[in-house]
C-alpha cells in the first residue's frame, strides 16, 4: 500500500527530488497512517464522525491517566487496515500537547514506527 508522505514535523505534504508529491510505501505507509489516526479528533472526519480519539470529551482538560491515553492511541492505530498490533510510546505529555511514537506490526509481521 502507498500513501502520501508527510513531513514529520509539520505533518504536511513533501516533494521528492523531482518536485513531485512524495509517496510512502509499506511498512512506513501503515505506520504513518496509524499516526494520522492518532491525530484524528473524534467528530473531525466529516464522513464518519465516530472515528478518532475523543480528545475533547475524555482527554484535553481532564488530566486522564497516561494508561487511558495510551489505550485510546493504540485503539485508534488498530483501526488502520493492515495493522495487526500497535504499541504507544509517549515522549512528552505537557499541557495540551502529547508527543510520542506509534509502533505497529503489520499483518505480515513487519514492524514499523512513526511519530505523532
Amino acid at each position: 500500500m502507498r500513501t502520501l508522505l508527510l513531513d514529520t514535523i509539520g505533518w504536511d505534504l513533501v516533494v521528492d527530488a523531482n518536485g513531485n508529491i512524495a509517496a510512502a510505501s509499506d511498512p512506513y505507509a501503515l505506520a504513518q497512517d496509524a499516526a494520522s489516526a492518532v491525530r484524528l479528533f473524534q467528530g473531525e472526519l466529516w464522513y464518519d464522525t465516530t472515528s478518532g480519539i475523543p480528545y475533547f470529551d475524555q482527554i484535553l482538560g481532564k488530566l486522564p491517566p497516561l494508561a487511558l491515553v495510551k489505550a485510546k492511541i493504540v485503539a485508534a492505530a488498530l483501526t488502520v487496515p493492515g495493522v495487526a498490533a500497535a504499541a504507544c510510546f509517549i515522549s512528552s505529555f505537557s499541557g495540551r500537547t502529547v508527543h510520542g511514537q506509534i509502533q505497529i506490526t503489520t499483518s505480515t509481521g513487519v514492524i514499523a514506527a512513526a511519530g505523532f
